[in-house]
């Protein structure tokens, strides 16, 4: 099996500011909104028990999709009804494990791998597509406050 430091190299990921991981765009769409901005975009990304995806918020969809290595927790948090959720992305679907999660827009998430894992490469496409003004990296005292039933993920989940 392929090590974490080994994939980095292969696919040339770089370390994902803010949010954490590691990262390399690998598509925008040749097709331009009227604003500019691309129809789509997609990104491999990698995280470690290190390194994991830190809670945040964008204002577009995202759908997340399982490629390889160990199960990843997903959370997503709903501001509106102050509701969570997890989901575990990996391969064994009889286990409960799905390999795609659609994030709605506007829903605060972030993910790590699931306990004992060492690594998970992903990837992750918006429609339309990444614009870094729709990125919000999440606060962990007003999270706790509004979801303190998640206050052990909230604190796993930000820096």
């Amino acid at each position: 099996m392929l090590t974490a430091a080994e994939i980095i190299e292969l696919l040339k990921l770089e370390p994902l500011p803010d949010e954490g991981g590691f990262f390399r765009q690998t598509y925008v769409s040749s097709v331009a909104l009227p604003e500019g901005r691309a129809a789509g975009t997609a990104i491999y990304f990698l995280m470690t028990p290190e390194e994991f995806s830190a809670l945040h918020t964008l204002e577009t969809e995202e759908v997340w999709h399982f490629y390889a290595g160990d199960p990843v927790e997903h959370l997503i948090l709903d501001s509106a009804t102050h509701t969570g959720a997890k989901t575990l992305l990996g391969p064994d679907l009889t286990a409960g494990q799905r390999p795609q999660l659609r994030v709605p827009a506007q829903a605060c998430q972030g993910a790590r791998l699931a306990p004992g894992g060492s690594w998970a490469l992903l990837g992750c496409t918006m429609s339309p597509g990444w614009d870094e003004r729709e990125f919000t990296l999440a606060r962990r005292d007003p999270l706790l406050a509004a979801f303190p039933t998640w206050a052990a993920d909230i604190h796993a989940l930000t820096r």
